[in-house]
């Protein structure tokens, strides 16, 4: 082994519709909070930026690598070649695309009832960022995580709630069909 190289260790990867879930929870988090600063668009997307900023960056920073929706679902941020958590300013660079794409969407998903192709143009920079991470076999790397070189790994750390609302369905259907019986 060559001492130029640092040692690549191998991470369960994260499946993809789990990254989904908890960006979906911190989207929600932030577009709700962000919705309460009326105002024209240009106060919106600053309150956005500064809500997104603390919550994906500074929280993620300060938590060992989760915001509130990876702590939800038992994953974690980190730097993909020192194999720690990443630096304020890969952490700041991999938010500030997200988070456009993000802020496009909350606004394309308020134009949807006036008109459908705008929603979708607003939400096509989200989506071409989101894809990129299906043809990587590896590590399911976005655009923003090759853009910061981090990865997104499984961790014990977390609230498991995907596991957790499983486990309530598989209940509700067993007694749902002792019920009948």
């Amino acid at each position: 082994m060559s001492p130029d190289k640092p040692v690549r260790r191998r991470f369960p990867k994260v499946p993809i519709d789990r990254r989904a879930y908890a960006f979906g929870i911190d989207f929600i988090i932030v577009w709700f909070i962000t919705t309460l600063a009326k105002g024209n668009w240009f106060f919106e997307f600053i309150v956005f930026c500064l809500i997104w900023y603390v919550s994906r960056v500074i929280v993620v920073y300060c938590n060992r690598g989760q915001s509130l929706g990876r702590w939800a679902f038992d994953m974690k941020v980190m730097d993909a070649e020192f194999n720690k958590i990443p630096s304020l300013i890969d952490l700041a660079k991999r938010e500030a695309i997200v988070g456009v794409g993000a802020f496009l969407a909350i606004a394309g998903i308020q134009i949807s009832i006036y008109n459908l192709i705008s929603m979708i143009l607003f939400l096509a920079p989200l989506i071409a960022d989101c894809t990129s991470a299906i043809p990587d076999d590896e590590f399911y790397r976005t655009f923003h995580d090759r853009v910061a070189n981090t990865l997104m790994i499984q961790t014990r750390r977390g609230f498991s709630l995907d596991l957790r609302i499983k486990a309530i369905w598989r209940e509700i259907q067993s007694y749902l069909r002792n019920r009948n019986r």
